[in-house]
C-alpha cells in the first residue's frame, strides 16, 4: 500500500503542474459554464464576479492564465484586471472576452495589454485551444506601454484638431465666431502643463500651482464673449465620445 505522504506529494505536484486560470465575468451563467468546461479540459479555475474580487485574487494568488470579460457594470473593466495581472504575474497569459464586434477595430490598442481578444459567443473549444497554444509559447516579451504623458505629448496636435471638430458642431459655442488660432491658442501650453504634472506628480495633499495657461484661457474667453456655461460646455467636449460610438 503506497505511503500516504507519497500520495499526498504526488497530488500536490499534479496540482502545481495544472495551469491555474482566473476567470472574471459578471454573468453568472457564463462563469459557471466556462469554469466547468475549463476544469473538464484539465485546468484549475478560480472565478471572480467583478473587478474588485479579481484584484483581490490577483494580489493574493498566482495564476498562469487570465480570462476576463471586457465590459462589466461596476467600476473598472477587463483592462484594469489585465493591467493588475501584468504587474503581479508578468508571465501569465491574458485573454479578453467581448460581446462587441467593434472591439476588433480597437484590437491594436487593447493588445498592448492583453494577449488576445475573443468575441462572444464563441466556440469553447476555441478558447481551450487558444489557452493551450499560448501556454506552450512560454513567456511573452514584456510590452512597452506608453505613459499617458507620452501619449498626450505625441498626440497633442491631433487631439486639438479632433476637439476643434467637435466644437464646430456645437451651436451655442460657435455663436462666438473665432478663427483657428483664437480658438486653440491656449491649448499647446495647457497640454504642456498637463504633461509636466503627469511626469512630475506632487505628493498627495500638496497644493498645486495654478496653470498659467488655464488662467489666461479663462480671461481670453471672457473677452471673446463666452459665458461661463459656454466655457464649461467647451471643456466637456474633451470627454464626450464621438457621435455614434456610444
Amino acid at each position: 500500500m503506497p505511503d500516504a505522504k507519497i500520495e499526498h506529494s504526488i497530488a500536490d505536484d499534479e496540482m502545481l503542474a495544472t495551469p491555474r486560470i482566473l476567470l472574471v465575468d459578471d454573468d453568472e451563467s457564463i462563469r459557471e459554464t466556462l469554469s466547468l468546461i475549463l476544469e473538464n479540459s484539465g485546468f484549475q479555475v478560480v472565478v471572480a464576479a467583478n473587478v474588485n474580487d479579481a484584484l483581490k485574487l490577483i494580489g493574493t494568488h498566482t495564476f498562469d492564465v487570465l480570462v476576463s470579460d471586457l465590459h462589466m457594470p461596476y467600476p473598472g473593466d477587463g483592462l484594469t484586471v489585465v493591467s493588475a495581472m501584468r504587474h503581479a504575474n508578468p508571465k501569465a497569459v491574458t485573454l479578453i472576452l467581448s460581446s462587441y464586434p467593434a472591439m476588433k477595430e480597437a484590437a491594436e490598442a487593447i493588445l498592448l495589454q492583453a494577449d488576445d481578444i475573443l468575441l462572444k459567443p464563441m466556440a469553447v473549444v476555441t478558447l481551450v485551444d487558444l489557452i493551450r497554444e499560448r501556454l506552450k509559447q512560454g513567456t511573452i516579451p514584456a510590452r512597452i506601454i506608453a505613459s499617458v504623458a507620452d501619449i498626450l505629448e505625441e498626440e497633442t496636435q491631433s487631439t486639438i484638431n479632433d476637439w476643434l471638430l467637435r466644437v464646430e458642431l456645437e451651436p451655442e459655442i460657435i455663436t462666438v465666431p473665432l478663427g483657428y488660432k483664437e480658438r486653440t491658442a491656449h491649448l499647446p501650453n495647457l497640454f504642456s502643463d498637463l504633461v509636466c504634472r503627469l511626469r512630475y506628480p506632487l505628493p498627495l495633499g500638496t497644493r498645486a500651482l495654478v496653470s498659467t495657461a488655464a488662467a489666461q484661457h479663462g480671461l481670453d474667453r471672457r473677452k471673446q464673449g463666452y459665458t461661463a456655461a459656454m466655457m464649461v460646455e467647451e471643456s466637456l467636449l474633451w470627454c464626450k465620445p464621438h457621435a455614434g460610438t456610444g
